[in-house]
């Protein structure tokens, strides 16, 4: 497949608004479904952007793409945390058999506590860490308001990041599917960064002098 035919390719792919209900529906459901490609769709639909000109305006805009992205991402915590919050007894009892969730909830808990959400932000990087964070906090039974402006901060993040991948791989290997590749690649080398830090364990205080 030559250039031409692969950046024809990938903008019929994302041509039509169509592609903004797509993306939100897959944000706001992979938050239970972890495996659902929500990232890619966004890098790909960004990538396209890139080769925006007057003769192409099916192709997605940058603005819509990016409040969309963000809103979804949103409203799936939102979501998730509100169904987990009224779960009840039975989600404590899934929670409590998982080592990975019961882990998440505590030091969800503690980092919220001492007004730090830096947590929640990470966790929307890195792999299922989104549906962990989510469930956690409403199983944890935390404020929403101590939760809800960390998640806005977290999907405006990860929206940008991946909205800005997209763009400027487009903008440098043009609007094709390696570029694609390549921007979702960057995506989950970020993923897996944030997945180490989270599980870093937390540095013991310094003793008294």
């Amino acid at each position: 497949m030559n250039l031409l035919d692969s950046l024809g390719s990938l903008r019929s792919l994302t041509a039509g608004p169509w592609i903004y209900p797509v993306v939100a529906t897959s944000i706001l459901l992979d938050v239970f479904l972890p495996v659902l490609p929500s990232g890619f769709l966004v890098i790909t639909a960004a990538t396209a952007a890139a080769s925006a000109t007057a003769a192409t305006p099916d192709v997605p805009s940058l603005l819509p793409l990016l409040l969309c992205a963000a809103t979804a991402s949103v409203l799936g915590d939102f979501l998730a945390y509100r169904l987990a919050l009224r779960g009840g007894a039975r989600l404590d009892r899934t929670i409590a058999r998982s080592r990975r969730l019961s882990m998440a909830q505590e030091r969800l808990g503690t980092a919220l506590a001492r007004g730090g959400g830096l947590l929640v932000v990470l966790a929307r990087f890195a792999p299922a860490g989104r549906s962990v964070v989510s469930l956690g906090a409403g199983a944890a039974k935390r404020r929403v308001e101590e939760f809800l402006p960390w998640s806005a901060l977290a999907g405006v993040t990860w929206a940008s990041y991946s909205v800005g991948l997209g763009w400027l791989g487009g903008q440098w290997l043009g609007a094709t599917w390696f570029s694609a590749g390549v921007s979702t690649l960057a995506l989950f080398l970020a993923g897996g960064l944030a997945a180490y830090l989270i599980r870093r364990p937390a540095e013991a205080p310094a003793p008294a002098s």
